[in-house]
């Protein structure tokens, strides 16, 4: 029996086994079992040479994968918001590479890629799809990209993005695994788990741990315990953009707000645009700035003044140890001191160090030893 044969058969003992507390272990083991051999395919894939991938080199302050079936308007809306110039045709499969573009926005520079349309099985290697993935595993952001007709393609490419290790809008769950020499397995959970905890040891015996202390900070269920286990997952925020949506009449848009709550997305939080016309464009924009969590500083340059034309652009959280990091130079290993105005300081030329966390449109000067 091929390894595909034995995903499917697996896949199928799972979905024909009804889900209680007495199978729980059963199908924690298949689970595990399954991810197994999906690694081993993609290894085979890889090696025999049909998994190349798409050589993209990350450039600019952070990377954007518009992602969507063919023929959804990926290529027009990329035109429309870069200087990219990416074949458009109305058929399927007009985009055979993966085709970058640059947006300006806020100061920043942000790389949008135009990946080519996925189709159904991606994740398994149909038309191309494992090398396409793994251009979207290496983005900043995810930006599905439907049409106003068919919303229904949201969850199937969610889905193929899943199988494919790709985890949207959530945090890493907090597991981890240290390996030792003897004793067994041993399981230590900081809350009251629903999982039982031979079902913990069944998915780690099945991933090749025989001695090993397993710590689990929060609740997870047998995909979440996996996802921690294995440790090669990505985790990727996203949103939502629903194209064409000139084409459609004004009263039509409550079924397609509908149809958006059926698969778990807020109408609210969905950008309706129309690349072909570039209306909403500018909405679109400005979510793709607010999902990276990007943020302006303003450098105060001795003798210079204030830049406020091209800021240091930063991510949330960051701190001016991060921004020394990112002006590079000698500026980390003369450091001193910083001063600071704006929405993180308490009051301006405010005396800060290396841990203070800066503000979106902060001013920063820098004071360096001599």
């Amino acid at each position: 029996m091929g390894l595909e044969e034995e995903i499917e058969e697996i896949r199928e003992e799972i979905a024909e086994t009804p889900y209680n507390k007495s199978t729980e272990a059963h199908i924690g083991r298949l689970k595990a079992k399954l991810a197994e051999k999906k690694e081993e395919l993609e290894k085979r894939q890889s090696s025999s040479g049909g998994g190349e991938g798409y050589a993209v080199e990350k450039t600019g302050d952070a990377t954007v994968a518009l992602v969507g079936f063919p023929s959804v308007g990926k290529s027009t809306l990329l035109n429309a918001l870069t200087n990219a110039d990416s074949e458009v045709g109305s058929y399927e499969f007009t985009t055979l590479d993966v085709n970058p573009g640059m947006l300006k926005y806020n100061g920043a520079n942000i790389q949008i890629l135009d990946v080519p349309g996925l189709i159904e099985g991606a994740a398994d290697g149909k038309g191309d799809g494992q090398a396409v993935l793994s251009v979207v595993r290496t983005a900043d952001l995810v930006v599905f990209v439907l049409s106003v007709f068919e919303i229904d393609q949201y969850e199937r490419l969610s889905q193929e993005l899943y199988d494919n290790k790709v985890r949207l809008d959530e945090d890493p769950p907090r597991v981890s695994v240290r390996k030792k020499h003897t004793d067994g397995l041993s399981v230590n959970a900081s809350v009251d788990l629903d999982l039982d905890e031979e079902t913990v040891k069944q998915v780690l015996r099945e991933q090749g741990y025989v001695n090993a202390d397993v710590t689990i900070g929060e609740q997870v269920d047998i995909d979440r315990l996996l996802d921690g286990v294995m440790d090669n997952r990505e985790y990727i925020p996203s949103l939502v953009t629903v194209n064409k949506a000139d084409l459609i009449e004004p009263d039509y848009k409550e079924t397609v707000d509908e149809q958006l709550r059926e698969h778990g997305v807020d109408p609210e939080e969905a950008v309706f645009i129309s690349a072909e016309k570039e209306r909403g464009l500018d909405s679109l924009k400005k979510a793709i700035w607010e999902e990276l969590g990007l943020i302006r500083v303003y450098m105060d340059k001795p003798g210079r003044g204030v830049d406020y034309e091209e800021p240091l652009v930063l991510r949330e959280g960051d701190t001016v140890d991060d921004a020394c990091r990112k002006l590079g130079g000698s500026f980390d290993e003369r450091f001193r001191f910083a001063r600071v105005s704006g929405p993180s300081a308490k009051h301006d030329e405010q005396q800060v160090g290396r841990d203070h966390e800066l503000a979106d449109e902060d001013v920063l000067r820098i004071v360096v030893s001599r």
